[in-house]
């Protein structure tokens, strides 16, 4: 297993490296829920009258939508408890999906509170709390380690098969291939993180 090792460790290190580009990209899903920090700052709004609140979640481009938005709002949601909260969710929903759409994601409408959230979320709230991503990293560390052993070890003990032996090729392609396309995502979140630091430091 020395070679597992070996492989292993310059991998984490990699990652260790770059920080965590590697993050998949649902942890968008945690500003669709009605307890995450889109509508928590579009309540703010609400009740303060600031709008300020929320333009920090949309661009620039979409900002005239939601002071319309905000002032129709604000416009009837004094008339009865049901028009305040038919009219507070439509601005939810309005800034939700505004932000959704400046990250290039769909919007399919709002979730309820308590909605699971994928694990490194809180890890990632938590740490901008304190000022140590350490439990990011262990996270996505212990996931990222768990899977390329699963995929590393049948590709290694797989690699010195007959030549005359077709079957137990193919078998070993097959699981070289699981392996590449394991590391593949990976390595070019990674990469394409790097690069696009790169390139801003050098402008």
């Amino acid at each position: 297993m020395t070679v597992f090792k070996s492989v292993k460790l310059t991998l984490l290190a990699v990652i260790l490296v770059f920080g965590i580009a590697a993050v998949p990209q649902s942890a968008k899903a945690h500003c669709d829920s009605v307890d995450g920090p889109v509508v928590t700052d579009a309540k703010k709004a609400l009740e303060s009258g600031d709008l300020h609140h929320v333009l920090i979640w949309i661009t620039e481009e979409q900002e005239q939508e939601v002071r319309d938005s905000f002032e129709e709002t604000l416009a009837v949601r004094t008339e009865s408890e049901r028009a305040r909260e038919l009219a507070d969710r439509y601005f939810f929903e309005t800034v939700v999906r505004l932000h959704r759409e400046s990250e290039g994601a769909a919007y399919t409408g709002l979730k309820p509170a308590g909605t699971e959230l994928a694990p490194f979320v809180p890890k990632v709230d938590e740490a901008l709390k304190t000022g140590n991503p350490q439990e990011i990293k262990a996270l996505i560390l212990d996931h990222f380690e768990q899977g390329l052993h699963e995929h590393f070890v049948p590709a290694y003990e797989a690699r010195d098969f007959d030549e005359e032996d077709v079957r137990a090729g193919r078998d070993f392609v097959h699981k070289y291939v699981e392996l590449l396309h394991y590391v593949k995502p990976v390595f070019e979140a990674i990469k394409a993180d790097h690069d696009t630091e790169a390139s801003a430091h050098s402008h």
